[in-house]
């Protein structure tokens, strides 16, 4: 596992449970909003832990955190993910993994074990706006769009994802960060039919520090906006939760 950051206790990344949160190396997008350039951009990769020194922090931790968040970057890039929450598992810790939902077959192999607890997918946008909001057209830093390429990426494992989080019996939640110009109201709302009888969908507001596309600027959506969304989202979702 390539892991790049601890942040050694949180109350927020693990809903209801004290944890810590251990960041990995590594993604296969490059969302233009996305806070955590160091993770993403290889020109910018920092010094790892290893493996052995994040074991020994859990080790010193038993009975005192609950549970570990595994985020990145996207964590399923990892081909031993499966081992390594097997391992923290075995620990005793309740684990929850934060996922953008491209590896769908790592993510069922995950939910077969049995050792998953919890599941964040980020669902970045509609469908036929991921390859701008994402800019996985272009994975460089540059940030150009290419228009002949946005219809040329293969978008079912996303789908393949939010079915295979649905039809499980682990407990989840799906977000979008909702920023604008890249997504407005009715872009929410096509999401929402996308995940239509979801359990719990949160949506993460813009807040501005720092960003991989630092040129585009970018806005949070109104409190009336966000309220009169709830709303409507509620139609279609169980709960729906603005952080």
């Amino acid at each position: 596992m390539k892991l790049a950051g601890l942040q050694k206790t949180t109350l927020v990344d693990f809903p209801g449970t004290v944890a810590c949160t251990v960041f990995t190396q590594g993604c296969s997008f490059r969302c233009h909003f996305c806070h955590n350039p160091e993770l993403v951009l290889p020109d910018q990769f920092g010094p790892l832990i290893s493996n052995e020194e994040f074991i020994d922090f859990l080790m010193s931790r038993l009975g005192k955190l609950e549970g570990v968040c595994i985020t990145g970057g996207e964590p399923l890039l990892n081909p031993d993910i499966e081992q390594f929450i097997s391992h923290i598992k075995a620990l005793g810790f309740k684990v929850k993994l934060d996922t953008n939902g491209f590896y769908p077959e790592r993510l069922a192999s995950i939910i077969e074990s049995g050792d998953i607890d919890y599941i964040a997918m980020d669902i970045k946008a509609p469908l036929d706006k991921y390859p701008m909001v994402t800019n996985i057209e272009t994975r460089n830093t540059k940030h150009e769009i290419n228009p002949k390429k946005l219809k040329s990426y293969n978008l079912q494992p996303i789908k393949r994802s939010i079915d295979l989080i649905m039809q499980s019996e682990v407990d989840y939640e799906f977000r979008t960060t909702i920023a604008k110009p890249l997504l407005d109201v009715n872009d929410i709302e096509k999401i929402a039919k996308m995940i239509k009888g979801a359990k719990r969908y949160v949506l993460q507001n813009y807040q501005k520090t720092k960003q991989i596309n630092e040129s585009m600027k970018l806005k949070p959506f109104s409190e009336k906006e966000l309220i009169t969304l709830v709303q409507k989202l509620k139609e279609d979702i169980e709960a729906v939760l603005v952080r």
